[in-house]
């Protein structure tokens, strides 16, 4: 039978009925490990206690009011996310789509509220990945992403992968943003070295261009801190926010220091849904757990044994695997082999991963695994990687 949907995604043949953890239970009984988390989206797995209980209590008192009003749960969730980050103004929206078209307007509206309308060029990178709207597939610039989709939205110039040379020239008084994310997940899972995002800060202060960090992937504790260009010591003027924001409800933000966001004022934004007291309570249970004690000790500890046992299997496997990449539980396996084939290796051995360009294979589990499950992890990978050798 045809399905209704659009067909826009290749589907894999797998219908998931529950999960609990890092655990999903497909309709026929079949548990798997799963080691996407929903592409990051999943922070604390599946079937949190908190979140369903902070979900449920927000259900039993107000859904939507849209804001027009004042919102408790959005304005609690805010003071969260500025308390323990650069920002001090947060936007609640859906999405990290919707993030970063907020992220592109508000750095060309900076520009034009200090008299420099002319600034309106935004610097991106080959590999990037900021969403699927006609501004964030124009800032990614990658044929597969726009072909077809033009005109696109002007003034995004796209350069190589660490060509410091072809950077410092892009930026002219006619940029305005450099928007980029530290870690690229579709990309490859390539992290951008500390000394570059130091260097990347140092330019855009020299020249007055305002820096957009993209944490919608590597954000929110996937690599043992709160967010990854915590680690370079480092701070953006604007970050995109999404996916783990919401444990797996639909949530997004966009962060910003006052400077930056002081030409977005009332009516030159807005959003129906965005941060509404669902959204908004499920997210502040999700910070809450991050910020306890211990969280993101967990979150090393686990990838520590986690890349122990991927680099095992690079000596193990040479001829299909080629290094471990990542940081904390954002990790990716840079294959020989075709990585789709590992994939699929990996269901096969009831274990759910997700591919990413560079033929690599990425490894995005529930920031909650456990020491075991991690190992486990390794064990399926390493059957699945049998097969294929036993296949070849």
């Amino acid at each position: 039978m045809t399905s209704s949907i659009l067909p826009t995604y290749n589907r894999t043949p797998l219908s998931f009925v529950k999960g609990e953890g890092a655990w999903l239970v497909e309709a026929d009984g079949r548990r798997f490990l799963d080691m996407t988390a929903g592409i990051a989206v999943n922070a604390l797995g599946h079937a949190h206690p908190k979140l369903v209980q902070a979900l449920s209590d927000q259900a039993h008192k107000l859904w939507h009011v849209s804001n027009l009003y004042t919102i408790p749960e959005q304005e609690r969730l805010g003071d969260l996310l500025t308390e323990h980050t650069f920002a001090d103004r947060v936007f609640f929206t859906n999405s990290g789509t919707e993030s970063a078209e907020l992220a592109i307007k508000m750095a060309r509206k900076y520009h034009a509220e200090k008299g420099a309308a002319h600034r309106v060029e935004i610097v991106a990178f080959e590999g990037a990945f900021h969403g699927r709207s006609t501004g964030a597939i124009a800032a990614a610039g990658s044929e597969k992403m726009v072909k077809g989709f033009g005109p696109l939205m002007p003034n995004f110039t796209h350069l190589k992968w660490g060509d410091h040379a072809a950077l410092e020239a892009a930026i002219t008084d006619q940029t305005c943003a450099v928007i980029i994310e530290p870690i690229q997940g579709e990309g490859g899972i390539r992290p951008v070295p500390e000394q570059c995002l130091k260097g990347l800060r140092d330019l855009c202060d020299k020249t007055g261009t305002l820096l957009i960090f993209d944490e919608v992937q590597c954000g929110m504790g996937r690599t043992g801190r709160l967010f990854a260009h915590e680690w370079a010591g480092v701070t953006p003027d604007i970050m995109m926010v999404a996916k783990g924001i919401g444990g797996g409800f639909p949530l997004g933000a966009v962060l910003a220091t006052e400077d930056a966001g002081s030409g977005m004022v009332a009516g030159s934004h807005g959003s129906t849904y965005g941060g509404n007291p669902l959204a908004c309570a499920v997210g502040t249970a999700v910070m809450e757990a991050m910020l306890e004690d211990g969280f993101f000790d967990h979150v090393s500890r686990v990838s520590g044994v986690l890349r122990q046992g991927l680099e095992g299997l690079i000596a193990q496997f040479p001829n299909h695997l080629e290094e471990v990449r990542g940081k904390g539980l954002m990790l990716g396996l840079k294959c020989k082999i075709s990585n789709l084939d590992l994939v699929r290796a990996a269901q096969t051995q009831l274990m759910l991963s997700v591919p990413a360009a560079d033929n690599v294979v990425r490894l995005l589990p529930p920031l909650t695994l456990t020491e075991n499950e991690a190992q486990e992890a390794v064990s399926r990978l390493s059957h699945a990687l049998e097969t294929l050798d036993a296949g070849a």
